[in-house]
């Protein structure tokens, strides 16, 4: 870029600029299916970056209140914390809208349009038409796009919230109560036939108007506490409504877990130990909003255990077993029968022994962070 940038700047300005089509790369969705991202070069990311700190500011002032999603000083936290707010004030029923492949489908022109709206400069919708036509690689293989704007790309989160502020304009006419997080929308309402009213209505103009498709098998009327948004869920306790982890959520979590902590992964004790203080601090970080003393609690004791696992795997020979047990207190013929055990890793790792030798400071020492002690800090 530094040896090319004046050159790069005048073919933009003189509108030679060609984008590279974009890599194909497949990711696996957590509840199934796969996401479909497009990777841009580095010099075309660069240029997408460029135009998105341009029109963002543009487009910022003229955004809902009630879109979240890849905009500056907004956040999931908030929109959940609204999700709350709503369904406190007796908005009890939820119209959860699932839009079938987003990004792959968004049509061109009425982007196109919509963005003329605001910006004046041809050169600029000439190029961001170009990086929208550029095509995809597959294989090896390009092929053209005459639709959607690829997810992975700079650029593309600016205006898939130009495309849907569209629809948060017509639902703020009808004076209806939503959040919306970049393709998530859920329009809360006080009863089920608003709720089923409201779905078909929607419905209708994101086909019609918008030109979208709505996963009808995803989009769903219920309670909001039966549902999942951005991760999280909602209960009601003491007549307030409070936010939760969506047990899905849980379940995740406790898989990333597993793979760190399982005994057939050979990473250190060491290395185990910062990979956990990673994920725990993220995952925390991000759910921290929620109401989960009792649950981090629950994952604690469960995550010590699969910790004494994988220590008693790691020591293996009765000898270091007999020696590590003695080092830690245990007296040493009953450290020796200990060490003799035929019983499993899983089942060794709940053993009085096993929880007298790793108490919780021992293993803070050893670099554990427990999910709770986080969780203090963060709430």
């Amino acid at each position: 870029l530094k040896q090319n940038g004046q050159k790069l700047r005048q073919s933009i300005l003189e509108g030679t600029y060609k984008p590279r089509p974009v890599r194909r790369v497949e990711i696996p969705k957590p509840d199934g299916g796969s996401r479909m991202l497009g990777i841009p070069t580095v010099l075309d990311r660069t240029v997408q970056q460029a135009i998105a700190q341009i029109l963002s500011p543009l487009f910022e002032s003229k955004f809902s209140k009630h879109s979240y999603g890849f905009r500056p000083g907004r956040s999931a936290k908030q929109a959940v914390t609204k999700c709350r707010e709503y369904i406190q004030a007796g908005h009890t029923w939820t119209v959860d809208i699932d839009l079938a492949n987003y990004f792959d489908t968004v049509n061109h022109d009425r982007l196109i349009r919509r963005l003329s709206q605001t910006v004046k400069d041809s050169r600029v919708i000439s190029l961001v038409r170009k990086y929208l036509v550029s095509g995809v690689m597959i294989g090896g293989v390009i092929t053209e796009t005459q639709k959607g704007t690829p997810q992975g790309g700079n650029l593309s989160p600016l205006l898939a919230n130009i495309v849907l502020d569209e629809l948060d304009t017509e639902l703020e006419r009808r004076g209806l109560c939503f959040v919306r997080y970049a393709d998530d929308c859920n329009i809360y309402v006080s009863s089920r036939k608003a709720a089923d009213r409201v779905m078909a209505s929607i419905t209708r103009f994101i086909e019609e108007k918008l030109r979208l498709k709505v996963n009808r098998q995803k989009s769903t009327v219920d309670r909001p506490w039966k549902l999942k948004f951005l991760g999280f869920s909602f209960y009601c306790r003491d007549q307030m409504i409070r936010i939760r982890v969506h047990p899905k959520s849980v379940r995740r979590f406790k898989q990333r877990l597993k793979w760190i902590t399982a005994r057939s992964n050979a990473m250190s004790m060491t290395y185990k130990m910062l990979k956990l203080k990673q994920l725990i601090t993220g995952w925390v970080n991000y759910y921290g909003i929620a109401d989960m003393k009792k649950l981090a609690k629950s994952l604690d004791e469960w995550l010590r255990r699969r910790i004494r696992m994988c220590y008693w795997k790691q020591w293996k020979k009765t000898r270091t077993r007999h020696k590590n047990l003695v080092k830690r207190g245990i007296e040493s013929s009953k450290a020796w029968e200990f060490a003799n055990t035929r019983k499993g890793y899983w089942r060794i790792a709940v053993s009085p022994i096993l929880t007298r030798t790793f108490i919780n400071e021992d293993l803070r020492k050893l670099g554990f962070q427990s999910i709770m002690m986080r969780y203090s800090l963060v709430h």
